[in-house]
């Protein structure tokens, strides 16, 4: 195994370099010369297979996208569940596209293909270019990132938002300029209109900032408090909103907590979130990641870790545990495993070599095609040939015209 290591445009220090074989040994030097390109790759591939696939069997458009339709074209800002960027954008993609068949797909595709944008540029700064990508490309195997894409609701809106807003913040804590700080205040306002869950990620950013000693010392300069004053403006329409319809938003998290309680099992949230893991866990192993091998020479630096595990795992962590006694639905989950891949590769990177990087390129490919072709077919023969009426195998257009005709 070779090491790969290169020069980080970070706060850490550089490991050994490169031998002069190396070049040799692999046959896509691409991958580590041009990491770029390869996150582009995976991508356009990601947005192709889960764009076209689902746009090919299902008739018609999932339930939540198809209430986020509704919602979208009266520009509400908030309803008696959720504040509602997510129909704007449904909406606006029905304005430029003028289907209501297949622009939906490509939305949620570009979402998550915005999450994985956040994803690399966050662990470039940590962990260099190289070991970014393959975090990356660790992404696909996890469950969220796959099957439940095509029906494009609250729970990944929100993606790039968490993935957004954890680089932005890591950057304006370890001294970047205004425009980190402001940027952050931005991205977190807007983030909440995705999802008000998007503020459990700020309250764990939050208590980080306090925490960390150079983050805090921040604090000493105008550019926090701008960035919070930017924060406060964005969502102020949203809290007038909220105060105007009596908190219904809370009243319905408490009626679904009582329906999730009765119906479902107490370990039922949790075994769903480590289910989706397993295919991280699968692909780790393929990889060759798992083996024992000699520590890091330079382990990350631990407050980059720490600012990982904290970030990355912490509010799945705390969904978890709160489901053993509240009730969570199991897609709720969706945006808090962004950084599973970058924690993974901050613990087991040393070991990434050649071979480990083009398994893990090569796993990843290999399911979003797998996965898109599974779907795909899976669902063309419940809806056609056994016969099951999901919400995608409704013959959709025909019963909006026979309504509108009655």
């Amino acid at each position: 195994m070779t090491r790969i290591d290169e020069t980080m445009n970070g706060w850490l220090p550089v490991g050994s370099s490169v031998p002069g074989d190396w070049w040799q040994s692999s046959i896509w030097p691409g991958l580590t010369r041009y990491p770029e390109a390869g996150l582009a790759l995976l991508c356009l591939t990601q947005i192709l297979c889960w764009t076209v696939m689902p746009a090919l069997v299902d008739a018609a458009p999932p339930g939540d996208v198809v209430e986020s339709f509704m919602w979208g074209r009266e520009w509400v800002l908030l309803t008696y569940k959720h504040p509602q960027l997510p129909g704007w954008l449904l909406e606006i993609s029905h304005l430029l596209t003028g289907s209501f068949r297949w622009p939906q797909y490509l939305l949620a595709q570009l979402v998550v293909s915005a999450t994985f944008v956040f994803v690399y540029l966050l662990a470039r700064d940590m962990l260099g270019r190289t070991r970014a990508l393959a975090a990356v490309l660790l992404m696909p195997s996890l469950y969220f990132f796959g099957w439940p894409t095509p029906q494009f609701n609250h729970d990944y809106a929100q993606m790039p938002f968490w993935a957004a807003i954890c680089w932005l913040l890591w950057r304006a804590g370890r001294g970047g300029g205004p425009g980190w700080w402001l940027a952050l205040g931005l991205v977190s306002g807007v983030g909440l209109y995705a999802k008000f869950s998007t503020g459990l990620l700020l309250l764990f950013g939050a208590i980080w900032l306090l925490s960390d000693t150079r983050a805090r010392n921040r604090l000493a300069t105008p550019w926090p408090w701008l960035g919070l004053a930017v924060f406060l403006a964005v969502a102020a329409p949203l809290a007038i909103q909220l105060y105007r319809i009596d908190f219904l938003p809370l009243t319905y998290v408490a009626g679904r907590d009582e329906w999730v309680l009765v119906h479902r099992a107490r370990l039922y949230y949790i075994g769903v979130q480590m289910a989706g893991l397993c295919g991280l866990l699968l692909v780790l192993s393929i990889s060759g990641l798992l083996r024992r091998s000699p520590a890091p020479e330079q382990p990350i630096e631990r407050g980059a870790l720490a600012y990982l595990v904290w970030m990355g795992l912490g509010p799945a962590v705390l969904v978890m545990v709160a489901s053993l006694f509240t009730g969570a639905g199991e897609a709720w989950g969706a945006p808090m495993y962004n950084l599973v891949g970058v924690v993974a590769i901050a613990l087991l990177g040393h070991r990434l070599g050649a071979v480990e990087l083009r398994r893990l390129a090569i796993c990843a490919f290999a399911c979003i095609l797998g996965m898109s072709g599974a779907y795909a077919g899976i669902r063309w023969t419940s809806c056609n040939l056994r016969g099951r009426m999901d919400a995608v195998c409704w013959p959709a257009r025909q019963i909006s015209d026979e309504a509108e005709a009655d």
